[in-house]
């Protein structure tokens, strides 16, 4: 502490007016007397503006998309899954690429023994035109798929299905998993296991309906090429599946897992896949309004104060939901008896001077009659933090300490500090 307190206690005495900005230096320093030990405007200035952190607000930003391989037998209930979940990702844009849109266009030689095709054979596909298509997707580029004719085994010439990018990409085919250059695209892989017989009988009623075949081509293409590439390529890819769902698209249990999976995947913040002990509130509409309004260059002050108490607000309500909880039970006024929470200890509040002191309000308005102690730290360069002034509750190592501070930047200036400062608090408590 330095040695002129009388200097240090007029300064906290002039900045303990309303404020809501770390950045208004101007007030406080001043009003100081001569020779105070307040640190200098650009020593806090630089304190405040200066990271090392990425833009990570950047609407511009590449995001990488979620990518899904979903393989298994012929009809065993691909698509099926993949139509369920795409209707359950319906507030995410999903593309889904079907590995049949790639097979090669036959020869004039080879549509003469067309029964002779093993359309199930690795080399029926372009798989070099099919890893080009999901490395494009996966860039966030758009991608124009061929559009396969079952009838003619032909590539349509006269149109193309446009795909661009998407938070989800789903590549689905009895063959996505055989190789691996397509497979290291993947995010997550899923194999569809169902029964042969009900896939031989879904695979009759598909070709006959759909693709205009009769139930003998069927039956003998199935059991001369079919059910063998099914042995030699697809059950051994298998063994790549993250995720094997039983019975295909009946098990909706397992489909309900894998989409909150992927929910939890694509709700991660890009900060949180840096910094796990980092959370960030999940973003709607009325956050996004209220950060529009406070960015607006024409705000009024009033606006502007009532928008951040309001987010600060739910910063705090976020923040005290981490904290351990202990069960508590109460009786109702009807005699009943409630099973409830509480908290495991005492709370505080420690704001660092002068920006966290905008955050009290939100905390006194959540936590009745809580303590809320202030310090005021100065960076010396990046070797080095002094502690200009310090008033704590005396009881500090026996509560939860919520430090505020607004202000995200490298972090440096608050937290390491914190831990020598709070004589006997844990690290884990603050």
């Amino acid at each position: 502490m330095p040695e002129d307190s009388s200097s240090i206690d007029y300064a906290m005495e002039k900045a303990s007016g309303p404020h809501f900005s770390g950045l208004r230096l101007d007030g406080l320093l001043s009003s100081s007397p001569p020779n105070s030990a307040v640190p200098s405007p650009s020593h806090l200035r630089s304190a405040v503006s200066s990271s090392s952190s990425p833009d990570f607000s950047d609407p511009e930003a590449p995001k990488q998309p979620f990518v899904i391989g979903v393989s298994g037998g012929t009809a065993s209930g691909k698509t099926t899954v993949c139509d369920m979940i795409i209707q359950q990702l319906h507030d995410h844009r999903v593309v889904l690429v079907n590995q049949d849109s790639f097979y090669r266009g036959l020869t004039s030689e080879e549509l003469q023994r067309v029964q002779e095709y093993n359309f199930d054979h690795p080399d029926a596909f372009d798989t070099e035109q099919l890893l080009h298509c999901a490395e494009t997707l996966k860039s966030g580029q758009p991608y124009q798929i061929p559009i396969y004719d079952f009838k003619t085994h032909q590539r349509r010439s006269d149109t193309f299905r446009q795909v661009n990018a998407s938070d989800v990409i789903i590549l689905e085919g009895i063959l996505v998993f055989h190789d691996s250059r397509v497979r290291n695209l993947m995010n997550m892989k899923i194999f569809v296991d169902t029964d042969a017989d009900v896939r031989l009988a879904r695979r009759i009623r598909r070709d006959t309906v759909e693709r205009g075949r009769d139930v003998n081509s069927v039956l003998e293409q199935y059991a001369k090429f079919v059910k063998p590439a099914f042995d030699d390529f697809v059950l051994p890819s298998k063994k790549y599946a993250d995720v094997i769902i039983p019975r295909g698209g009946d098990n909706h249990v397992a489909v309900d897992l894998i989409t909150q999976h992927i929910h939890t995947k694509l709700g991660q913040h890009d900060l949180c896949k840096i910094y796990p002990n980092v959370y960030v509130i999940q973003s709607t509409f009325q956050i996004r309004g209220m950060h529009t309004l406070i960015r607006e260059k024409d705000i009024s002050k009033h606006d502007f104060v009532f928008y951040s108490d309001r987010l600060i607000r739910l910063v705090v309500e976020h923040g005290l939901g981490h904290l351990p909880f202990t069960e508590k039970q109460v009786v109702t006024p009807t005699g009943a008896v409630y099973t409830g929470v509480d908290f495991c200890k005492k709370l505080c509040g420690v704001s660092i001077i002068r920006s966290g002191e905008s955050m009290e309000n939100a905390l006194r308005a959540c936590c009745k009659g809580i303590k809320i102690g202030k310090i005021l730290i100065h960076r010396d360069g990046d070797n080095g933090k002094q502690l200009i002034y310090e008033k704590l509750p005396h009881d500090i190592s026996e509560r939860h300490v919520l430090l505020l501070d607004p202000v995200l930047a490298t972090g440096a200036g608050g937290n390491p500090l914190c831990l020598q400062t709070f004589s006997g608090v844990e690290n884990s408590d603050v």
